[in-house]
């Protein structure tokens, strides 16, 4: 972590909404809170099987409240999440294991693209409700978050490689051992050690516990 700066680590995936709450509100609040911001692009299947999570929406009334809450959260933090019922469906049909792969292929040869392309395939798949897992569409997406063509092939090829798919899932362990079940995990390190909090409602939770504790 940068001198004085509390390192907060954030394990996301684009399949989730809630992770695109919390990654918008920490892009904000990063200079203010003084943190040093870690995007951490992990898989939510993976961490869901590891800890036998369910999506909340196999649960009806959950499912039914999570419709409100994004909307609301959405509107709140002016972040463009469109969210219907059909998206219930819409997830479990898709796999971001591909998107996933890209987004860390990025972040291991050009990470200064990591932010503006994570948030291109949230604006894709939860603004325009596009199937994210076809490689012409993640091509796509790389191209509005300004990647070279050139760049955009090159991380395609770098997916199906072992380099990227053992990065994804050491991080998705990572995660997982920090005590993670579901996304977005935010991890700050502060006084020695981890601290998870859990969702994109307890930010202002962290914010509060960083700024009570002094940076080591």
């Amino acid at each position: 972590a940068r001198m004085g700066r509390t390192l907060v680590e954030l394990f996301y995936d684009v399949v989730s909404p809630y992770s695109w709450l919390g990654f918008e509100v920490l892009c904000r609040y990063q200079h203010i809170w003084n943190i040093d911001l870690r995007f951490r692009p992990a898989f939510l299947g993976g961490i869901m099987q590891a800890t036998g999570n369910k999506p909340p929406a196999m649960l009806p009334k959950r499912a039914e409240y999570m419709l409100k809450d994004v909307k609301r959260m959405a509107k709140y933090y002016q972040v463009p999440v469109q969210i219907s019922e059909n998206d219930f469906q819409r997830i479990l049909r898709t796999s971001t294991l591909g998107a996933m792969r890209f987004i860390t292929a990025i972040d291991m040869t050009k990470p200064q693209y990591l932010e503006p392309l994570s948030r291109e395939f949230w604006i894709h798949f939860w603004s325009q409700h596009e199937d994210i897992s076809q490689p012409e569409n993640i091509l796509a997406v790389a191209r509005q978050a300004g990647l070279p063509s050139e760049l955009a092939q090159k991380l395609l090829e770098m997916i199906s490689s072992s380099a990227v798919k053992n990065r994804l899932k050491e991080t998705t362990e990572e995660a997982i051992k920090y005590g993670a079940f579901g996304m977005p995990a935010v991890v700050a390190h502060f006084n020695g050690e981890p601290h998870l909090f859990f969702g994109s409602d307890r930010l202002e939770l962290l914010g509060s516990v960083i700024g009570e504790c002094i940076p080591n």
